[in-house]
């Protein structure tokens, strides 16, 4: 109907309603061009383009009509699915981590802003820090040392006498000519100018500030030699060259490197490491196996005792409706607040499994424990949607199919088991199996009940004993000191195969498309 009304709306009102309502459209994805380019999101921008270009072209030509509709779920399928897939699937071949986050240019910049030592000597001065007239950044500087002040800027070191400083009531000089102080409420604001500024102060040795209120004199360590693209230390001569993964090694113990590196490309270094690499493909293997089997118990007992209460129910019962409603309250409850008050019930202390039945069980602590946890919450969770597609499937089941097996002499069980049972499993499959792809990615459960634990984390373990694949990938991506996004990435590729796998099966198996282009 609503279609219908759009199909009449038109006329000089629909038109001029178009040109409203793409003008703004327009206006709003200018502005998101903009912003990216401002901040050299040049592919972003690039597809905003797009966007504009062919929704206007789209909306205006006639022979384009089928696709008013179809356009705006496009463009979202484009940038919310398309898109992240191929940028997750790009990272995966990236050295991409801890150190790791920027390009090299910006690297080998870092490199030389750091590589930096205070001299012997150890001279340090009191420093306040402002512009010079022409807006240049400068540092004033009281040398107790010598009792001298001077004014310095990237480009010179000036000799103040003390007639021409203004000091406080610490005698450090506050105030000079062709100086103009920042006030401590805008100091910040000149961080990062600061962090790159080397004032001078003689020959190869500068000054630079610790702080807003210190300065020290400093030589450089690490000096670029960007012919042959390597570092060199020039105290000890040593050289520091690309090795090849994103960071400059030290050529006679490629074991030390230099930080930070630069995003570098690896191609399948990563999905090599899943399968030669001991320290991770024994945690992979094992987190894989314990995600099968989650995903597959869940299944089976949620759908055993949904079957179960659904053929029960299916009896004429004295208050079944009472029944029904308090068994789909689990459902009808966020899960997270049913996760979180189930991790009070299994709590060791104060928790009501052990205060009741006198146990002194530490669920999470111990993996055998908080594996079974795992499944039971999530059969709490998971049992009103299989009673309620149960229900609905047993009345889709002609009786006369029982009463003839009756009539046959055919039991109880042997109708469930050879008529009840194998039609239901026809009409459920799909859905079997898309609570077994849904179960694969569970992260809420274990993320909010158990955080993948137990673990040894003083070992170093990054895997618990109940993390499936999407809770490990977060704690490699995000949950240790070393945040490693390429392995991270480079795994949950394959969760998107093999979960696209599944749904892809799902899908054949329900046959759900076999009416599309007929």
């Amino acid at each position: 109907m609503f279609y219908q009304y759009l199909l009449r709306f038109r006329g000089p009102v629909a038109f001029a309603a178009k040109v409203v309502l793409l003008l703004i459209t327009n206006a709003v994805l200018v502005l998101l061009t903009t912003q990216a380019l401002a901040v050299d999101q040049i592919a972003i921008a690039v597809f905003l383009i797009i966007v504009i270009v062919l929704a206007n072209y789209v909306y205006f030509a006639a022979r384009f009509a089928q696709f008013k509709f179809l356009f705006p779920g496009m463009v979202m399928l484009i940038a919310f699915v398309v898109v992240p897939i191929l940028y997750t699937l790009t990272m995966s071949t990236y050295e991409y981590r801890t150190g790791n986050y920027i390009s090299k240019a910006q690297a080998i910049e870092r490199l030389q802003i750091e590589g930096v030592e205070q001299t012997e000597a150890g001279i340090a001065f009191d420093i306040k820090l402002g512009r010079t007239d022409s807006g240049e950044l400068a540092m004033l500087i009281t040398d107790f040392e010598t009792g001298s002040f001077f004014l310095s800027t990237p480009a010179e070191l000036i000799e103040l006498s003390p007639d021409q400083v203004t000091l406080n009531d610490f005698e450090v000089a506050v105030t000079a000519p062709n100086f103009q102080r920042i006030s401590s409420a805008r100091l910040n604001t000149i961080d990062a100018e600061l962090t790159e500024t080397r004032f001078y102060y003689d020959g190869d040795a500068f000054i630079v500030a610790e702080g807003f209120d210190v300065g020290v004199v400093a030589q450089q360590v690490l000096s670029y030699d960007e012919a042959n693209d390597q570092f060199i230390n020039q105290y000890t001569g040593e050289t520091f060259i690309d090795n090849g993964n994103g960071n400059y090694a030290l050529s006679s113990n490629p074991e030390e490197i230099l930080e930070p590196g630069w995003r570098h490309p690896i191609f399948f270094e990563h999905y090599a490491k899943l399968i030669t690499d001991d320290r991770v493909r024994g945690p992979f293997i094992s987190v894989f196996i314990w995600t099968v089997i989650f995903a597959a118990l869940t299944v089976v007992t949620t759908f055993a005792v949904g079957l179960v209460l659904a053929i029960a129910l299916d009896k004429p019962l004295f208050g079944k409706r009472i029944y029904r409603s308090i068994l789909i309250l689990p459902y009808a409850i966020p899960s997270l607040i049913s996760i979180l008050i189930w991790g009070g019930i299994f709590n060791k202390d104060y928790g009501a499994i052990n205060q009741l039945l006198g146990l002194d069980i530490a669920w999470f602590e111990d993996a055998n424990f908080a594996r079974f946890a795992v499944i039971m919450v999530n059969l709490w969770l998971g049992f009103p949607y299989f009673y309620l597609v149960s229900s609905g499937a047993l009345q889709a089941i002609p009786n006369e199919l029982n009463e003839a097996a009756a009539i046959d002499g055919a039991s109880g069980p042997q109708i469930f088991g050879k008529i009840t049972l194998p039609l239901l499993l026809q009409i459920l499959t799909p859905l079997l199996i898309a609570s077994f792809a849904f179960n694969f990615n569970n992260f809420n459960l274990i993320y909010l009940l158990t955080g993948g634990g137990p673990r040894d984390e003083s070992a170093g373990e990054i895997a618990g004993a109940t993390d499936i694949l999407i809770s490990y990938t977060y704690s490699i991506a995000f949950g240790s000191y070393i945040q490693d996004l390429g392995l991270a990435s480079a795994i949950s590729v394959i969760i998107f195969v093999l979960v696209a796998s599944i749904s892809l099966f799902g899908i054949r198996r329900s046959k759900v498309l076999e009416g599309f282009g007929k």
